[in-house]
């Protein structure tokens, strides 16, 4: 069993940054696969990254990519989502979650969610 609490969201001005973390519960932690994936007011979950056990592999969602970085720390039982260049699409609850096993980058595919935190870029 795993438990994730996002943190870190808040309200920026367009361009700027911010860095978002994901602590987890849990001793196997650094077993698990994350992801991150954010949900815009009436819009679906769209996924954003991931990040596999041993921070060898990552994946972007091509709206992110080039802009946002997925790094852990296993010691820390934390992963971060570094977000630059912000706009203000952007905008909405970032989730993470995880799971046991490869890293994927569908919904379905992580059991462990966190509660979201809010993100709103301002124009």
């Amino acid at each position: 069993q795993v438990q994730l609490v996002e943190s870190g969201g808040g309200l920026v001005q367009a361009g700027g940054s911010l860095r978002l973390s994901c602590a987890a519960s849990g001793s196997t932690f650094s077993t698990y696969a994350v992801g991150w994936f954010r949900q815009a007011p009436g819009k679906e979950r769209e996924f954003i990254g991931a990040i596999n056990w041993s921070a060898t592999i990552t994946y972007y969602g091509e709206s992110v990519k080039g802009r946002f970085t997925i790094s852990r720390d296993n010691a820390k039982n934390t992963v971060y989502l570094q977000m630059n260049s912000l706009k203000p699409e952007d905008t909405a609850v970032y989730y993470c979650a995880a799971r046991e096993g490869l890293v994927v980058t569908t919904e379905r595919g992580y059991k462990y969610w966190g509660q979201g935190t809010q993100v709103t870029v301002s124009s």
